[in-house]
């Protein structure tokens, strides 16, 4: 049976303010992120506090929201962005890019850990465990919004986003959040589980495994209108993919033989 996407973005209206189903995504994210990074400092032996967990999490908002906005500004739709400049704060409709989320995020991380005197791939490293979660109600969130579709398909789960078109598609956005949440939330916590591996190690997994999950899931995805394919017939997401995955593998390397592994 063909499914018609008709989910309505809003998830429900209180008077004239009306939440989105984006908007809590971020909200929940958040919340079961800070309850599980509680966790992990529970059970592991980091030297960070509950309350450091509490602090950094304000930090933490305001990087990925400002971080990711201003990522899809300037790496997806900067053309549009320039002639409705208003739209930049309209973050409710959906337009986050992850890899500005995470720059945003590295940026608190520097600050915090610098200004609380806390070791920066500590802090990293319970985010990184933390962020598959967030990604994964994110991605849901982009599926009900019917945005960042698949390319067209064949395949029975085949998706028709656009009635007008009839055109079956890919459900990426859920094929991305099982594969960059789900998935990845378990290898991280694999990685942290063992003792034969350094805690320190979780955010280069994060960066080596979230860069070839969403590179792959790109050639499933269709890339952004305003922007088509680029260098060698790769979307955005692919190029910005492809410096996660050597970094985390060139750190992962450098630490093996640092301090930061003790």
């Amino acid at each position: 049976m063909t499914y018609i996407h008709d989910l309505n973005p809003v998830a429900f209206q209180f008077f004239f303010i009306k939440v989105y189903w984006y908007s809590l995504a971020y909200v929940f994210g958040f919340l079961i992120s800070i309850s599980y990074s509680k966790y992990l400092i529970k059970v592991s032996n980091y030297s960070i506090e509950n309350r450091n967990i509490d602090d950094f999490f304000g930090w933490a908002v305001i990087g990925v929201i400002v971080g990711g906005r201003l990522g899809y500004v300037f790496f997806y739709n900067i053309n549009f962005f320039i002639i409705h400049p208003i739209e930049i704060f309209k973050i409710w409709k959906g337009g986050m890019s992850f890899h500005g989320g995470m720059i945003g995020l590295i940026f608190s991380m520097l600050f915090f850990s610098k200004n609380k005197k806390k070791n920066f791939f500590e802090i990293s490293s319970i985010i990184a465990a933390c962020a598959p979660i967030g990604i994964c109600l994110g991605r849901i969130a982009n599926f009900i919004n019917g945005e960042l579709v698949g390319k067209p398909t064949n395949s029975s789960w085949g998706v028709i986003f656009d009635p007008s078109e009839s055109i079956l598609r890919h459900p990426s956005q859920l094929y991305e959040s099982f594969l960059e949440g789900i998935v990845l939330f378990v290898i991280i916590y694999i990685f942290i589980s063992q003792k034969r591996f350094k805690k320190y190690y979780a955010c280069f997994i994060f960066l080596i495994f979230y860069g070839l999950f969403r590179f792959s899931i790109e050639f499933f995805r269709e890339p952004d209108e305003q922007i088509g394919y680029l260098i060698f017939n790769l979307s955005m997401g692919q190029i910005l993919s492809i410096p996660m995955v050597i970094l985390g593998l060139v750190f992962l390397k450098i630490v093996k033989n640092e301090k930061y592994n003790s």
